[in-house]
């Protein structure tokens, strides 16, 4: 009898230790935040600029649902499967736009115009780790013009620095809704283990903000979690066979072309347009979009324990005929629990 009371003793200390470490080490995370920042003056080779697309700001919320969500967008946005790792966020969003001389307040027809948005996204990304594939549907939406504050941030950043006030901020375009849906799928081309990855991916832009297609392959190189395992997994230590690794570190490049039919921050109406009684050239310069546009973004993702740091620098070709072609950098931080 004390032989089977030992047994029975032994055999839950061994269920339980092994629930218990089957817990831990299947522990994922379920919330991300992260805040990045764009901005041409981050350059790889030295010149920062403060033209074109010469700001970005972001901040997100990242979280998984342990039931079906009640929201009636949520039920439409399309997911990988039954089993798929579902991710939804929050993100708030500002960019601005300006032209290559900022020290005037003359309007400039023949460069880029002022332009600032400020907008909220939702958004699921839903990957299939088995099948390795992903949809990553958008919903935007938000407003161009004096409200997006660009204005004010950009003035205020500039005084902080002592650099150049910009002076041409009444000629930004005028007042405009923003409302976009823009989804993205991807499907695993080549693994070689965990070191090499490449994806391949297309993405349909389409509302009053951006109307575009584009297509990619994504490529990952390092020491990393596999791509489709989930979102969360790309930004802070993940589990290979039941064993937790703490550091990822891999490089990536996506280079994509891109067909654009409409961009609301680089074409529009300015506010003060009325006040020009003779504004053809301003109706040329609308007519010189680029409708085929491609640009190459490389860098780096550092992750450990729970929070990660990436750089990313982009080159992109010009957005209006005739212009020029422009540089970027990003870094971003996030941290997840």
């Amino acid at each position: 009898m004390k032989q089977f009371l030992l047994y029975i003793f032994l055999s839950i200390f061994w269920v339980k230790n092994n629930i218990s470490y089957a817990q831990s080490a299947g522990k994922v995370n379920t919330h991300l935040v992260r805040i990045y920042e764009d901005n041409d003056f981050l350059n790889i080779r030295g010149n920062g600029t403060d033209n074109s697309y010469t700001n970005g700001t972001r901040l997100d919320f990242f979280f998984t649902k342990k039931k079906r969500s009640r929201f009636f967008f949520d039920r439409l946005m399309p997911k990988t499967g039954d089993s798929s790792i579902n991710v939804f966020g929050w993100s708030l969003t500002q960019l601005m736009v300006t032209p290559n001389d900022i020290s005037t307040t003359q309007y400039q027809p023949n460069d880029y115009p002022y332009a600032g948005a400020l907008f909220i996204t939702h958004s699921l990304y839903s990957y299939n780790a088995a099948r390795k594939y992903s949809f990553q549907t958008q919903l935007v939406a938000g407003i161009r013009g004096p409200a997006s504050f660009a204005r004010e941030l950009q003035t205020l950043f500039h005084s902080v620095i002592h650099n150049d006030k910009p002076m041409g901020w009444d000629n930004q375009l005028k007042t405009y809704p923003l409302l976009n849906i823009n989804f993205t799928a991807e499907k695993q081309l080549l693994a070689i283990g965990n070191f090499i990855e490449v994806i391949g991916g297309a993405q349909v832009d389409a509302g009053t903000f951006l109307d575009a297609f584009s297509f990619y392959p994504l490529i990952r190189i390092g020491r990393m979690a596999p791509y489709f395992n989930g979102y969360f997994s790309q930004y802070g230590s993940y589990y290979k066979k039941g064993r937790k690794i703490k550091t990822q570190f891999y490089l990536v490049a996506r280079p994509a072309s891109t067909f654009v039919l409409h961009n609301a921050l680089v074409h529009g109406q300015r506010r003060n347009e009325n006040e020009n009684p003779d504004n053809s050239t301003e109706k040329t310069s609308m007519r010189r979009i680029r409708h085929r546009i491609t640009d190459i973004q490389f860098g780096t993702v550092v992750a450990h324990g729970n929070f990660s740091f990436s750089y990313l620098q982009t080159h992109s070709t010009e957005y209006n005929k005739g212009l020029y072609h422009h540089n970027w950098g990003n870094f971003s931080l996030s941290y997840t629990w």
